[in-house]
C-alpha cells in the first residue's frame, strides 16, 4: 500500500509526541534511540519528494539546483518560509548554527523554500533584498506558486522538512523554538547515514557578493527630533543609528557598525538589526530588533545603555520584571508616550515576535491604579496569539506582528495607532480604558490574516498589504504602505484612506510634483514635522530616506 505525504506527516507527528528534549528525566540516549528508530522506519516508508521543476527561480546559486543531482548524498534542510514572518526571522540564527555546525564538507545543505503569503513577496527581486537584509548564505528558491509547499503539505511558516540522503523524507518540524531537537536530530541523522553522506559541491553564488553599497543600508525607521529640529535613522543595515540635520548633513553616527550588543561609548557600542527609534530631551530610544533589547542613546553622558532585554529572545507574555532582567521578543518599534493622564513619560513598544504591545516605565508609575517602579517592562494589549481581534479589554485582544506606533494627544483620551502588518491593517488603542479598536484594512473575522490588498476606502473597506510605519499629522495619519510601495494617509474623522504617494510598484524614480507617479521598495518607516508639513519616508529598499513636501507639493530624496 502506498503511504500518501498525510499518512506520513501523522506518523511524524506521532514521533514527534515521543520525543522529550525539555525532559531533564529523559535521557538523551533515550532520545538518540528513538531518532534511530525513526529513521529506520522512514527509510522503510521512503517516500521521495519530486524534483525541482526548472521553472523555478533561485538564488545564492549560480545554477538551479537538481534534487537528485546536487543534493544526492547529502541531508538536506529545507526551510519552508516567507520573508514577512517573525517566526521565520526567529528560526535564522539556529539555521545559522547549523551552517556553522555541519560546514559544505560535512553532507548538510540548508535549501530556504520561499512560499509567500502576500502577492508582493512572490516576486523574486524582492526576496532578493530580504535575503540580503537577513543575511542568509544558503540557496533559496522561489516557490512562487506554492507547489513545493503544497506538494509536501505544508501547513505554516516556518516549516522545516528533512530529506535523507536519496531524497527521502525523514522528518519535519513545525514552528519556532526548536533548536535543540533540530540540533539533536541533525547530529543523530549525520551519524546514521554516515556512509551515504557526501561532501558538498554546490554552485554556491552569494548574492551579497553582487550587491552595491550605499551610505544607508536597508533603513528601517527614521524619528523627527523636534528639540533639536534633527532626524533619527536606524540604519538597520548597518547595524548603526544615524543622526542628521533635516538636510541630510551627519551629526552623530551611534555605533561601530559591527552587529553586536555592546554597551558604553558612542562609538564603539553595538546594534542588531535595529529598527525603531524615539527621542525625548535628551536621550534616543532604541528597539534593537535582532538583540531583543530596548537601548538607550544619551546625548548627555554620550552612552548608550541597555536599559530592558536579557539579549537573548524570550517567551514571556507578561512581563513584569525590570531593566536587563526583562525578556523580549523583536521589538520592532518604540515611541515616547504618555499615561492616561498625560503627567508621566513611558516607552511603548510593538513587540513583534510575541503580537503584543507593551511598555516601558521611564520612572515610577501609576498606570491603570497600579504603581510600578521605573525600569519596569510588561505587556499592555495583546494576548499574545496571532490575530487581529478587537477588543474592549486589553488583554483579550490580539495582534499580528506589531511593527509600527504612532500617538494622538489631541483630545483628552489620546490613541495609540498601530501598523499591525501581518493583518495588513492599522488598529489604535484608546489610552483612557485600553480597548483596542480597528481604523482601516483587515476584515471582521479575527483569524484571517490574509485580507490584504491595495484599496483606496473607508475603514474595513480600505486594504493595505503589510504596512510597517505609521505617523499623526494634525487630524491625518500617515501609513507606510509597505507591500504596496505605497504612502497612504487616513483622515481620523472620516476614516477614508487614500493613496497619497506610490504606483504600487517597486521603483526608484521620482517625480518632483506628482506624488502618484513617484516610486517607493517596502518603505518600511515614516515620521513628521508637523510645522513645517513634512513627512520623511524610509524607503527601505532603496536604501534611502525621502522627503514629501505638503506644503510645496514636492517629493524629493534625501542627500548624505
Amino acid at each position: 500500500m502506498t503511504t500518501s505525504i498525510f499518512d506520513l506527516l501523522g506518523i511524524i507527528a506521532d514521533f514527534e509526541e515521543t520525543l522529550n528534549i525539555n525532559d531533564i528525566n529523559e535521557s538523551r540516549s533515550n532520545n538518540r534511540e528513538k531518532i534511530v528508530s525513526h529513521l529506520q522506519k522512514m527509510d522503510k516508508i521512503y517516500f521521495k519528494v519530486p524534483e525541482f521543476t526548472p521553472d523555478l527561480e533561485w538564488l545564492n546559486v549560480s545554477q538551479p539546483l537538481k534534487m537528485y543531482d546536487h543534493l544526492k548524498g547529502k541531508i538536506v534542510v529545507l526551510d519552508f518560509f516567507t520573508y514577512c514572518c517573525i517566526n521565520c526571522m526567529h528560526i535564522l540564527p539556529d539555521l545559522k548554527l547549523v551552517e556553522e555546525r555541519y560546514p559544505l564538507d560535512a553532507g548538510v545543505v540548508i535549501v530556504g523554500v520561499h512560499s509567500a503569503k502576500f502577492l508582493n513577496e512572490r516576486v523574486t527581486s524582492n526576496i532578493l533584498s530580504a535575503i540580503l537584509r537577513y543575511n542568509i548564505q544558503h540557496p533559496v528558491v522561489n516557490d512562487k506558486n506554492a507547489t513545493l509547499w503544497q506538494e509536501l503539505a505544508v501547513s505554516c511558516w516556518p516549516t522545516l522538512i528533512f530529506l535523507g540522503p536519496k531524497g527521502q523524507i525523514i522528518h519535519s518540524i513545525a514552528g519556532e523554538g526548536h533548536r535543540d531537537k533540530l540540533l539533536l536530530f541533525l547530529d543523530v541523522a549525520t551519524q546514521y547515514y554516515s556512509s551515504e553522506l557526501q561532501p558538498s559541491d554546490l554552485p554556491i553564488s552569494l548574492s551579497k557578493n553582487e550587491a552595491t553599497l550605499s551610505q544607508l543600508i536597508y533603513p528601517g525607521k527614521i524619528c523627527y527630533w523636534p528639540e533639536r529640529h534633527q532626524l533619527v535613522i536606524a540604519d538597520t543595515g548597518n547595524h548603526r543609528i544615524i543622526v542628521t540635520d533635516v538636510n541630510g548633513i551627519v551629526q552623530n553616527i551611534i555605533g561601530n557598525g559591527h552587529k553586536g550588543l555592546k554597551d558604553g561609548r558612542l562609538e564603539i557600542a553595538e546594534f542588531s538589526s535595529p529598527q525603531g527609534v524615539t527621542c525625548d530631551s535628551q536621550n534616543i530610544f532604541v528597539a534593537d530588533t535582532e538583540n531583543h533589547c530596548i537601548r538607550k542613546i544619551s546625548f548627555e553622558s554620550f552612552e548608550v545603555k541597555t536599559i530592558s532585554g536579557t539579549g537573548h529572545q524570550g517567551s514571556d507574555k507578561i512581563g513584569g520584571n525590570v531593566f536587563q532582567s526583562q525578556a523580549l521578543s523583536s521589538p520592532w518599534d518604540v515611541l515616547i508616550g504618555y499615561t492616561p493622564d498625560g503627567t508621566t513619560s513611558l516607552l511603548f513598544i510593538a513587540m513583534a515576535g510575541s503580537h503584543q504591545i507593551w511598555v516601558y516605565f521611564l520612572n515610577d508609575t501609576l498606570w491603570y491604579s497600579k504603581s510600578y517602579v521605573s525600569g519596569t517592562c510588561l505587556c499592555f494589549a495583546g494576548s499574545g496569539q496571532e490575530e487581529n481581534r478587537n477588543n474592549s479589554y486589553p488583554d483579550k485582544a490580539s495582534f499580528a506582528q506589531p511593527s509600527g506606533l504612532a500617538l494622538s494627544m489631541e483630545d483628552s483620551k489620546g490613541k495609540l495607532y498601530i501598523a499591525d502588518s501581518e493583518s495588513s491593517s492599522v488598529r489604535y488603542i484608546s489610552l483612557s480604558d485600553g480597548k483596542v479598536c480597528g481604523l482601516v484594512g483587515g476584515e471582521r473575522d479575527p483569524t484571517n490574516l490574509f485580507a490584504f490588498g491595495d484599496t483606496d476606502g473607508i475603514g474595513i473597506n480600505a486594504k493595505l498589504q503589510h504596512p510597517l510605519g505609521v505617523a499623526v499629522l494634525d487630524e491625518q495619519l500617515i501609513i507606510a504602505d509597505s507591500y504596496n510601495h505605497k504612502i497612504k494617509t487616513v483622515d481620523l474623522k472620516t476614516l477614508r484612506c487614500e493613496t497619497l504617494a506610490g504606483t504600487g510598484q517597486p521603483g526608484s524614480s521620482l517625480f518632483a510634483s506628482d506624488f502618484k507617479k513617484s516610486e517607493f521598495n517596502e518603505p518600511g518607516g515614516v515620521c513628521v514635522n508637523a510645522k513645517d508639513k513634512l513627512i520623511y519616508i524610509a524607503d527601505t529598499n532603496n536604501h534611502d530616506i525621502k522627503v514629501i513636501d505638503l506644503k510645496d507639493g514636492t517629493i524629493f530624496k534625501m542627500l548624505f
